[in-house]
């Protein structure tokens, strides 16, 4: 359902009209041949079905344990025609493909070991990114050079100088790129953005993410195991642009594996890609980072934003609202809320008879529901690419003073840190070829 010129209109005017075309010119030979056709229902979009036209044809690119969950998702929507996915795992390419052609009552999904085979397809128009964190980036942007728009999983890059080369690709390439931030299209996150975005707090003093922890370490070193054939796990496939190491079945998590910068153990990174994102969102920062940090105390890191605006990212002291909690402070209230659907607030003035939904547990079907809506008016998704950027960027930046344990500083033009060797080199990392953005 893309336009291969990125244009503000629906569809791929060429192959759409050409299918349109084709059918209008078939079905008036047929009248007038006086010879009957019969044309299933669905192919015409009757019956509640959708139309070949407004069907948006999606592949998976490592399909695991979050990507399940998100094909789910994707499978829900009655306009999504998956048809492919590329894994490194066997198992996965087989379950994803059984669980596919169940839904869709045919044996049309394909499987790829290598996720550059599904982009060369020129019938795919999105893509579903859900490999490991080392991966999220350099796919994406393949994906972009190929003309696919992308659903991204979270973290969605390792390092500061990757944040900014994925929105420079995205911007580039005029893809509809998404984050796996869900949490940006449910409705009491969304409510709390916006009083702390619209002055209903008054001045916004403090923004206050929760990461989860805040351990850094570098990547490490696991005795080889001896390598399974290239079919059941691609190896070197997995690696990508991390560097080499034996085979290790434990790598295979790759929630444990490359999170960012040559850093693991996911960090401010893990969680924050979500609610330090929530927090850019309240403070109006989606096109800027925090730009000082400051060292670990009292088990918090404080930064502050070019407006003022204080960052706070601490794990304890938290309203019980679930995971995930944010808390947004102005000269005139604040709210605080987590993934329960439930919120707290200053004064109940601030709801203003409004009505918010209450939904917890996180669902992504409305964030999906965003991307697909965005691949088809071609506009920008709340989890844009430009957001992503900069919300990783401050992570990162947070997980190096953290890493280095002292206060380090952005420079807001270029986003390298000020007069500090040691904090840039890890700023960015060195991939292994061919895998270069």
């Amino acid at each position: 359902m893309r336009s291969s010129q990125k244009t503000q209109t629906t569809g791929d005017p060429s192959r759409r009209s050409f299918l349109g075309q084709s059918l209008t010119a078939g079905v008036a030979a047929a009248s007038s041949l006086a010879i009957p056709r019969f044309v299933r229902a669905s192919t015409l979009g009757l019956g509640g079905a959708v139309s070949p036209s407004d069907r948006i044809t999606v592949g998976g690119i490592g399909i695991g344990r979050r990507g399940t969950y998100d094909l789910g998702c994707f499978l829900e929507q009655s306009d999504v025609q998956f048809v492919a996915v590329a894994d490194i795992k066997e198992t996965q390419r087989v379950a994803v493909k059984d669980r596919v052609n169940a839904h869709h009552n045919n044996t049309d999904c394909d499987t790829y070991r290598d996720f550059q085979e599904l982009l060369g397809r020129d019938d795919i128009d999105s893509v579903l990114i859900a490999t490991g964190p080392n991966w999220h980036a350099t796919a994406a942007c393949a994906a972009a050079r190929a003309g696919k728009d992308i659903y991204c999983e979270k973290p969605c890059t390792k390092n500061i100088a990757q944040s900014l080369q994925l929105a420079d690709t995205m911007r580039r390439s005029g893809v509809v790129f998404q984050a796996g931030t869900q949490r940006r299209n449910l409705p009491h996150f969304e409510f709390a953005c916006m009083l702390a975005r619209t002055g209903r707090l008054g001045t916004l003093r403090k923004v206050h993410a929760q990461p989860a922890g805040m351990k850094t370490k570098m990547s490490g070193w696991l005795p080889a195991q001896d390598l399974p054939p290239i079919e059941e796990v691609d190896w070197d496939m997995y690696l990508g642009p991390a560097a080499y190491r034996p085979y290790n079945k434990a790598w295979l998590d790759g929630f444990n594996f490359e999170k960012g910068g040559g850093l693991t153990g996911g960090g401010v990174l893990e969680w924050g890609s979500h609610c330090v994102d929530l927090c850019q969102w309240a403070a109006g920062a989606d096109a800027t980072a925090a730009i000082h940090y400051h060292a670990p105390k009292d088990k918090r890191i404080l930064a502050e934003y070019p407006s003022g605006v204080q960052l706070v990212i601490r794990d304890d002291g938290w309203l019980p609202l679930g995971s995930c909690p944010v808390r947004f402070e102005g000269d005139d209230g604040w709210i605080e809320t987590g993934d329960s659907g439930k919120f707290v607030l200053s004064s109940p003035e601030l709801l203003a008879g409004r009505e918010v939904a209450e939904i917890g547990g996180y669902p992504a079907t409305f964030h999906v529901r965003d991307f697909l809506d965005c691949v088809k008016t071609r506009s920008k998704p709340r989890a844009n690419a430009e957001a992503a950027c900069y919300a990783h960027i401050t992570c990162h930046a947070a997980n190096v003073a953290a890493f280095l344990g002292r206060d380090v500083n952005l420079d807001p033009d270029t986003y390298e840190f000020i007069d500090d060797p040691e904090a840039n080199r890890l700023r960015s990392e060195a991939f292994r070829e061919p895998w270069q953005i």
